[in-house]
């Protein structure tokens, strides 16, 4: 169908360079949206910043989920747990998987070299999946809306750093400026990422 007012969009995109692959997403509004919609992407944009703030070497890949789970269902929405982030960089999809709920698996601890992503995707209603028989589509099985946002992520000595981070040519988003997880753009933690990210946002929030 042709989009209307009020519509989310998730646009997925994966570059491959110099035999390494990058993958990251992005939500964005067609029109305007409803303030139920607008919730949904805050708390989708927020659980994933915290988790991308946990990561640093010697964390376990385990605790990301429970940062997502906890976080989204106080505020009243669910998150799926048929898909998740995964090990990426010569080889597109490898380990560790990237869980976004609360779990015991045994994926290891995050160590500087690593590099992953982080991708959990959120939903108003149930978070059980329908699959079309195209063997590609998935929508929720009530039809509400769902979101996510997604960065390959690169964990370094002191911290992380987004290797699909925003420049400054990039759209600052309504979840970016009113988040109370961080505002304006998220480059990492590491020191390098904080300059960057600081020189960006000095510019961007005035």
């Amino acid at each position: 169908r042709k989009l209307v007012d009020g519509d989310i969009v998730n646009l997925d995109i994966t570059v491959y360079l110099d035999g390494y692959h990058g993958d990251c997403s992005e939500m964005f509004v067609v029109g305007e949206a409803s303030d139920s919609t607008k919730a949904l992407l805050q708390a989708t944009y927020d659980c994933w910043i915290k988790a991308c703030q946990y990561v640093q070497p010697g964390r376990d890949y385990k605790d990301l989920g429970a940062i997502i789970e906890d976080y989204v269902v106080s505020k009243g929405f669910s998150t799926v747990k048929n898909f998740c982030g995964h090990g990426i960089g010569s080889v597109f999809h490898t380990t560790p998987n990237i869980l976004h709920y609360r779990n015991n698996e045994p994926n290891g601890q995050m160590t500087a070299g690593h590099t992953f992503t982080i991708e959990p995707m959120i939903c108003e209603g149930t978070a059980k999946v329908l699959s079309w028989p195209d063997d590609w589509t998935a929508t929720t099985v009530d039809g509400k809306n769902s979101a996510q946002f997604e960065h390959t992520l690169l964990v370094t000595k002191d911290g992380v750093e987004a290797l699909t981070g925003k420049v400054e040519t990039s759209m600052l988003q309504f979840w970016e400026k009113e988040s109370e997880v961080h505002k304006g753009f998220w480059l990492g933690t590491s020191e390098s990422a904080k300059q960057r990210m600081d020189e960006l946002n000095s510019k961007l929030l005035v």
